[in-house]
């Protein structure tokens, strides 16, 4: 998993991007780099093109991209660890988006190693009218006693994983939220199969859902696999490249 949603935390984005500001600044004050109360108000828009309960992390995007601002406007001198350390208390898989854009999480989702990016260059998401409530999802995996650790224990070789191709890296891709999810939304895993049947792909959940996605390195065929899943099942679907190239970081090491 790339990253790992924490159910005792808010996901809505808003939530996070307001508790980042005075967080933070409680955490300056705290550290002597700065008093809270001398600190000037800060006005942000969110526009949110990631959409709720989708399992892809846009509230954790909006709020590591929050951290970011303030930092340059408050001319903090973090470095990009110190700023992920701080990050991890709002939530577990906000570390991520300070290192990306392959990386892999472990501990909580605070620990994070970057990767090469993966072989394949193209996701196909699909993006179903369904809101899963990530704490539940968990909850259900709780009671349905799925999860072993030997599966951390036996960690695969990642490095090695980044230069399969999509359709061999596919199918060794596992997410064990999966099967609360689909437990809850039975529709949700009616998609995915049919979803695979109809592309001839292995298909998987992101997340803690409800989105779904397939890869490829093909960019006429993802956009092809996009169509015929609004076509086909009237989803919402789209094309989009994976990890692409960061910029935000470049000015911190």
């Amino acid at each position: 998993s790339l990253a790992c949603d924490d159910p005792t935390l808010p996901t809505d984005s808003s939530n996070l991007v307001v508790a980042a500001a005075p967080a933070l600044a409680d955490t300056l004050g705290r550290r002597g780099e700065g008093s809270t109360g001398r600190r000037e108000r800060v006005s942000a828009f969110l526009t949110q093109s990631i959409p709720a309960g989708a399992g892809l992390a846009g509230g954790s995007s909006d709020a590591a991209s929050a951290i970011l601002a303030l930092a340059s406007l408050w001319k903090l001198n973090w470095s990009i660890d110190q700023l992920a350390k701080f990050a991890a208390g709002l939530g577990s898989d906000l570390p991520f988006f300070f290192h990306g854009p392959s990386s892999i999480c472990t501990g909580r989702g605070e620990i994070v190693r970057p990767i090469a990016k993966p072989t394949p260059t193209y996701a196909v998401l699909v993006l179903p009218d369904i809101t899963m409530p990530t704490p539940l999802v968990y909850r259900t995996f709780d009671e349905m006693k799925l999860g072993s650790m030997r599966t951390i224990d036996d960690e695969p070789d990642f490095r090695a994983w980044a230069h399969l191709p999509a359709d061999d890296l596919l199918p060794r891709l596992a997410n064990d939220l999966e099967a609360p999810a689909f437990a809850i939304e039975p529709k949700l895993a009616e998609l995915r199969s049919a979803l695979a049947g109809r592309w001839n792909k292995v298909v998987r959940m992101s997340g803690s859902g409800s989105s779904l996605f397939t890869l490829t390195s093909d960019a006429d065929e993802a956009e092809q696999l996009a169509k015929i899943a609004g076509e086909y099942f009237h989803v919402r679907a789209i094309a989009v490249r994976l990890a692409p190239a960061l910029n935000m970081f470049k000015d911190r090491q």
